[in-house]
């Protein structure tokens, strides 16, 4: 019998990567520079020679930012394109609603999107943050630098928005401050004022919010400003491609995260060097969002190789031993299928760009899916 290297060797049909994301949605600000990253990792690797002599292929689809468009996604990117993995970044409901459908077709799904943590299964990695590695930093400097004892909690009503504050209000609580008020905004509705109203009356010292990713930021910080409120603002949804698309909505924002490209190693020179050239004046600003598809596409690459097969049992076994050192350092999704990550301070700057003002240095994810190695 051939070993299953050799047998997948005899295979020269491309290896199909699909990315379920959220071309139209709330998650649509962002989408775009998800899918840069990745066709930028599939151009570097096939200009290579591909894996096991294959050739990548990156197959965008619009998962609506929501979980019945997930269903949808997920059931085409595996039925019809018989998709070897799925390496995207999501909404929290998208993904709830995703992973169990590539759990039962024993595809591989490598989860790219900070998220409010434990979520567990099989074949599912994840390799970017999660609460404990940017919450604990962000409260702190914010009580510590910004004097900032009386919170008012804000986010969208779902997974990722009441995840995130509730490890908000327990470190916050850790560091003996107290909760004024917490509200939730529907997914999709985009009008704040009835928080705001809530905001002033409660004159808290501080904000921490968390909606989903991209657009809801930018709403909730244009209408914050326009009601002439000034107290400091930390944000556990924000990233530098959305800071940026607001202008001057969000300036003065405190946020942690794991990239930024103002990040100055080799790698990250080189990644964006890559994708100016590349994309031109198409450019979508990288960010905490799209980097790390470029960091999953090129760690599935490495795992297939290295597993000799796309077979998903090898690949579970193999995964969490490879390293891939890229844009953000040096990533291995090796704690119970989530990652050890550099985290960063940054601050939203009058033009919307972002500033790095701290290194928190490597941070463990704590413990996040017992149950798995």
């Amino acid at each position: 019998m051939l070993p299953a290297g050799a047998v997948q060797s005899q295979d020269k049909g491309p290896i199909v990567i699909a990315v379920p994301v959220g071309l139209s949605g709330v998650n649509s600000v962002v989408a775009p520079a998800v899918v840069q990253s990745g066709e930028l990792a599939v151009e570097e690797i096939n200009a290579k020679g591909g894996v096991l002599g294959r050739k990548l292929q990156l197959v965008p689809l619009d998962d609506e930012s929501g979980p019945a468009g997930a269903v949808k996604a997920f059931n085409t990117a595996i039925r019809q394109h018989k998709a070897h993995t799925i390496i995207t970044m999501e909404t929290s409901a998208a993904r709830n609603a995703g992973a169990p459908i590539a759990e039962r077709a024993k595809t591989l799904f490598i989860y790219t999107s900070f998220y409010e943590g434990r979520a567990c299964g099989k074949s599912l990695f994840i390799n970017a943050w999660v609460p404990e590695q940017i919450v604990p930093p962000l409260i702190k400097f914010m009580t510590d630098d910004k004097k900032v004892k009386k919170w008012f909690a804000l986010g969208s009503d779902y997974a990722f928005g009441r995840g995130m504050i509730e490890a908000a209000k327990s470190t916050i609580k850790g560091v003996g401050g107290t909760i004024l008020g917490e509200e939730y905004q529907p997914l999709q509705q985009s009008d704040w004022t009835a928080i705001i109203s809530k905001i002033r009356a409660a004159n808290p010292d501080g904000i921490i919010y968390s909606t989903s990713g991209g657009g809801p930021n930018i709403d909730f910080m244009k209408q914050f400003k326009a009601a002439g409120l000034k107290m400091p603002v930390g944000s556990l949804s924000i990233d530098e491609l959305t800071a940026e698309a607001g202008g001057d909505a969000a300036e003065g924002v405190y946020y942690t995260g794991d990239y930024f490209t103002g990040l100055d190693n080799p790698e990250n020179r080189k990644f964006l060097d890559a994708m100016r050239k590349k994309f031109g004046a198409g450019l979508k600003t990288p960010n905490s969002l799209s980097e790390p598809e470029y960091d999953g596409v090129y760690a599935y690459a490495m795992a297939v190789e290295k597993a000799g097969t796309t077979d998903v049992d090898k690949l579970v076994q193999v995964l969490p031993t490879i390293v891939f050192k890229g844009p953000r350092g040096q990533v291995q999704m090796n704690k119970q299928h989530h990652a050890s990550l550099p985290v960063y301070l940054a601050q939203v700057q009058a033009n919307g760009k972002t500033k790095v003002l701290k290194s928190f240095g490597l941070v463990d994810p704590g413990n996040q899916c017992p149950s798995l190695k």
